[in-house]
């Protein structure tokens, strides 16, 4: 009888992660508050990947010491059955196993919670190290200057950022915050410097579409967001009021635990077309139906009879809603 399991994402590191960025400067330069400050977060997530380490050590001695208690509750089971009968020795001692089992299992995940804190915590100094690094014009060699990103190479990253997207797991009873599949982000939400966005911008033809971009800087002055287009062969960068900015998903919903969390069949969204970094209106053909699965979507496309394009996948991180209309 397997006891419960919590599955967190992966935090994807490598060791330059914890080592200081290489630089141009020459070796004599003093330090800047910018190179002060990237020392310091590597510094720190160093700190925390001790401390999640420790963490699966101790998910792992959990797990181990619970595992007796649950081959006892399997022998039980087995007994009851070979003699085919329910005794009050066996009700009280089934009782008590099970009560051990639910606060072990309530102790294991308490630890699972904790390591996941750390791993958000990772990621979130890993992006403040990255928007540090890009402003101080300094680079590693697992993430070159944007000028020198293949477009093959941004593919692969935006489907890593999906992939590594946590799942929201809430405690008993706790619903899905904003941001979290597909409920939207709470009126006064705004979105920090590195967020990815969609952003609705002018084209070179006048016309205007939805692109994927990243935060640069947000005015409380003029309630306007400064946007970079995440394509470097579109690299531009835009001021945007609130209104051309919609916040993408920070967790992924879990659809077997959190239904209402998602997007449900036939809904209307803007949803990224796969080898692009441009949003455009789809229909959800099929929700996810387990925690990994992508949504699939039918994108609007006037060259097919029906007026829509076979059903592709795209990720949870990729998909937002449309407040536009929908087409008769």
């Amino acid at each position: 009888m397997p006891g419960p399991v919590l599955v967190a994402g992966n935090v994807k590191t490598n060791t330059t992660a914890c080592q200081s960025s290489k630089s141009s400067r020459s070796a004599g330069e003093t330090s800047t508050p910018d190179t002060m400050a990237l020392v310091s977060a590597d510094s720190r997530i160093a700190e925390l990947l001790t401390e999640l380490h420790q963490l699966i050590k101790q998910t792992q001695e959990e797990r181990s010491r619970s595992e007796h208690n649950l081959v006892n509750i399997q022998k039980t089971h087995e007994r009851m059955q070979t003699e085919n009968k329910i005794s009050p020795y066996y009700r009280t001692k089934l009782r008590g196993l099970y009560t051990t089992a639910k606060a072990d299992a309530e102790a294991e995940c308490n630890i699972l919670r904790k390591a996941l804190d750390k791993i958000a915590e990772i990621k979130s100094l890993l992006e403040e190290r990255r928007i540090a690094a890009k402003i101080a014009g300094l680079y590693n060699d697992s993430e070159p200057p944007r000028k020198t990103m293949r477009r093959g190479v941004l593919m692969t990253l935006l489907q890593q950022s999906a992939m590594t997207l946590p799942l929201w797991i809430g405690k008993p009873g706790d619903k899905p915050p904003p941001l979290c599949g597909a409920i939207p982000a709470s009126g006064d939400y705004v979105a920090k410097p590195g967020d990815k966005v969609a952003a609705r911008v002018k084209a070179v033809d006048g016309d205007e579409q939805w692109i994927l971009a990243e935060v640069v800087s947000y005015s409380h002055a003029t309630n306007k967001y400064e946007v970079d287009d995440i394509d470097e062969e579109g690299k531009e960068r835009h001021t945007l009021s609130r209104r051309r900015i919609i916040p993408l998903p920070q967790w992924k919903a879990n659809p077997e635990t959190d239904p209402e969390a998602l997007f449900q069949k036939e809904q209307l969204v803007l949803a990224l077309y796969p080898q692009t970094t441009c949003f455009y209106r789809a229909l959800i053909h099929t929700p996810p139906q387990r925690p990994q699965d992508d949504y699939s979507v039918l994108f609007e496309d006037t060259s097919y009879a029906d007026g829509y394009s076979p059903p592709l996948n795209v990720a949870q991180r990729y998909v937002v809603a449309c407040k536009e209309p929908k087409k008769k």
